[in-house]
């Protein structure tokens, strides 16, 4: 009998999906092999390393970002529908070498965008594989989106959080989803008043500093629902308003999209604490993404062998 062809499903979720990285490490060393990946947002950036083969560049990168590194990424403007024109990103993935056409690679790869105008998902299969990752990376308020011909394209996490329904649709037998976006709903994100916290100054202008300075850093504690609000509570921030309602929109669509579509196996890190912008935290999400693997491998089992 012919193998089944596995399809692997890699969610959406800003910094949480650095994660991805130890859930591909560890399905590979149990053997496990994806013939189909596909991907939304960081979904579609971390399978664009391992097709091309550059998983572990990007792993070494991610796990010594620091905020100056990430922040050199950032070329920021007032135009152009977002913070961040996304010049320097693409240029990363170029030196990364990720950035061949996607019909060249041996793995079948898709990455999910959104269109703008009708909220459609768009599936991106060939074509340099680079753009297509800017594309399904476009996250709004953030990154500016992308115009592919005459269409402009946004997030795919947008329309399909967790692409399952692309892994079928290109043949897999058994898909195997992760879903970042589990237990991210009823949190709340508090100041602490010290110690400050360091951060490199991104641009001249101080209103721009002023608003990258809302980022969810490290110092920063989560309260959760139960914890009352203390008096005075400063008002969110803008990042803070950002990732919570990107945090509820995408809950809802992948709770939807998965109850018409579930996978064959469901990968959930524990990814609570990992705010929307925390680059810098790479090691814990990897961390997170194999010890989830290493959990889940007897219903694995059960499916591709």
């Amino acid at each position: 009998m012919a193998r089944s062809r596995i399809g692997l499903a890699l969610g959406s979720g800003s910094a949480r999906g650095w994660a991805h990285i130890g859930v591909i490490d560890a399905l590979t060393e149990a053997g496990i092999v994806p013939d189909v990946i596909c991907g939304s947002s960081m979904g579609a950036l971390v399978g664009a390393a391992h097709v091309a083969g550059r998983l572990a560049s990007l792993r070494e990168w991610a796990e010594g970002a620091t905020w100056r590194k990430i922040a050199g990424l950032a070329d920021l403007r007032f135009t152009g529908g977002g913070l961040v024109s996304g010049r320097q990103i693409v240029g990363f993935l170029r030196n990364l070498e990720i950035s061949a056409p996607i019909e060249s690679y041996a793995t079948q790869y898709a990455a999910v965008a959104t269109e703008l105008a009708t909220g459609r998902e768009i599936w991106l299969q060939s074509g340099p594989i680079h753009e297509a990752v800017r594309a399904s990376i476009a996250l709004p308020g953030i990154l500016s989106p992308v115009l592919a011909g005459d269409k402009w394209l946004l997030d795919g996490g947008l329309s399909n959080p967790v692409p399952v329904s692309v892994c079928r649709a290109l043949g897999a037998d058994v898909i195997i989803a992760v879903n970042l976006n589990g237990e991210l709903l009823g949190r709340r994100f508090t100041e602490p008043e010290p110690p400050e916290v360091p951060r490199p100054s991104l641009v001249s202008s101080e209103a721009v500093r002023r608003v990258l300075g809302q980022l969810p850093l490290p110092g920063r504690r989560i309260a959760t629902e139960s914890e009352p609000a203390s008096p005075g509570t400063p008002p969110p921030g803008y990042f803070d308003v950002l990732a919570s309602a990107i945090n509820i929109m995408q809950d809802h669509i992948t709770r939807t999209r998965l109850a018409g579509e579930p996978p064959h196996v469901m990968l959930v890190p524990r990814l609570r604490t990992i705010g929307l912008m925390e680059f810098n935290r790479a090691a814990e999400a990897i961390a997170e993404g194999r010890a989830c693997v290493e959990q889940a491998l007897p219903a694995l089992r059960r499916y591709v062998q």
